[in-house]
């Protein structure tokens, strides 16, 4: 595609691999509002670990491409001057929800500020975030009407495509998987898909209009989210008719279309939170969603139950739970990432503070401060072993994979609990 100028804005999880991968056919600019984020990157070095230094060294520019006419090429800036230039903006803010489950779309507001104050006419803006159907053409699209002083689908265009970003999946990263499009006219949404087709080698799939495209990406989410609830209750059960969840499961396994989901905690930023936005849409229609509902308390409280089973198990043992050290390992919400948004391992450390217990996190991915901060606990730089009563593997990261576990207990009575299911019989005591 030809004279096409990028501008990315929100260099996350989501929008900095696409940046990239732009940017070697491409001029982008990436925004963020984030001054120390737009510094990092600047200087070769991305904190989420989705793009290592000689990718991002590759296609970084001194100065604005935009202004320079320069072919391909990413800069990073925090200034909204710098977007002037741009004729196609892309929009990949986050979309988070409330303490109250509610869709908190005012990032995704402010991002579309942004954009309207330096819009022109026949430019494309395109949504990547994940919303409820209807969310770009009714909430974002006046937005960029009201400050840019533009009229839609006359002066300028509107498209989605929803991410599909896997956090710490190195093997499907952002060209490999294949990308749904779609576009407020039938002429911007054959312009949308032919920009992601250049980069994206597993191919696009157009669909029929911005709300199809928004819904699809958020029964994406819900639909793992139902069938890892509906795992969540089965260990449940199996738990109390004391038979192994993942031993039933290795069995059902062998028929050709059984769903190879696990148990465990469903937290991060997408099949923890997107459910609530197609709920709260379906409200809106007055339509009560029971299952999406039912599945999202379920995964909501396993923190809780994990908590409540290690408690169980230290008491069978005589253990005395108030005041008991324990040890968690792992506080991202999934393996091999950084990425602490929405975790549900917090939740155990929680509900074990309530029963008196001591917990000591140690994650090897995590910064301790950002973890500080975003849930008011601490992490330690390593754990020593004979310390604990009880270790609860809580992700599996690779790693722990050569950690003898239970030399961490403090005696041979101590208890190890794998959140995970991924220890060998006989060096646990539970799992999920």
């Amino acid at each position: 595609m030809k004279d096409v100028k990028i501008a990315l804005i929100g260099l996350g999880y989501v929008g900095l691999p696409l940046a990239v991968e732009f940017a070697r056919k491409y001029p982008v600019i990436g925004f963020d509002i984030k001054h120390e984020r737009v510094k990092e990157l600047r200087d070769g070095c991305d904190k989420t670990l989705e793009v290592d230094g000689s990718n991002l060294a590759s296609v970084l520019v001194a100065g604005n491409p935009h202004a320079s006419g320069s072919e391909t090429g990413l800069f990073f800036t925090s200034e909204v001057s710098d977007l002037v230039d741009a004729n196609i903006y892309i929009v990949t803010v986050p979309t988070p929800t409330d303490r109250h489950h509610q869709p908190v779309l005012t990032p995704l507001v402010k991002a579309s500020e942004t954009v309207g104050q330096v819009l022109g006419k026949g430019d494309i803006v395109i949504y990547e975030s994940t919303v409820y159907p209807g969310a770009t053409e009714e909430d974002c699209v006046p937005v960029l009407e009201r400050v840019s002083g533009l009229v839609f689908n006359r002066d300028f265009f509107a498209g989605y495509s929803p991410e599909r970003i896997n956090p710490g999946d190195k093997e499907h990263t952002v060209t490999k998987i294949r990308k749904v499009t779609s576009g407020s006219t039938p002429e911007t949404a054959a312009r949308v898909d032919g920009l992601y087709r250049s980069i994206i080698t597993a191919g696009t799939y157009m669909a029929s209009s911005i709300r199809v495209a928004e819904a699809a990406k958020v029964i994406e989410n819900s639909q793992r989210d139902i069938n890892i609830a509906f795992v969540n209750e089965l260990a449940m059960i199996f738990n109390l008719m004391g038979i192994d969840t993942h031993q039933v499961l290795a069995a059902a396994g062998t028929k050709w279309n059984f769903l190879p989901f696990k148990p465990g905690l469903v937290g991060g930023h997408c099949i923890g939170v997107d459910p609530y936005y197609l709920a709260q849409k379906a409200q809106d229609y007055g339509y009560n969603p029971e299952i999406i509902l039912a599945g999202r308390r379920l995964n909501d409280n396993m923190g809780r139950y994990v908590a409540s089973e290690a408690v169980k198990l230290m008491i069978s043992r005589d253990i005395k739970v108030k005041g008991a050290r324990v040890l968690m390992l792992g506080i991202t919400f999934k393996e091999n990432c950084p990425d602490i948004r929405n975790t549900r391992a917090v939740d155990i450390v929680r509900e074990l503070g309530h029963y008196g217990a001591s917990v000591d996190i140690y994650d090897p991915w995590v910064n301790p401060g950002e973890v500080r901060q975003e849930y008011g606990v601490e992490c330690i730089e390593s754990p020593v072993e004979g310390t604990y009563e009880a270790v609860i593997l809580a992700v599996a990261h690779k790693a722990f994979a050569g950690l003898k576990i239970r030399s961490f207990c403090s005696t041979p009575n101590g208890i190890v609990y794998d959140v995970k299911g991924v220890l060998e019989t006989g060096d646990f005591d539970g799992r999920l």
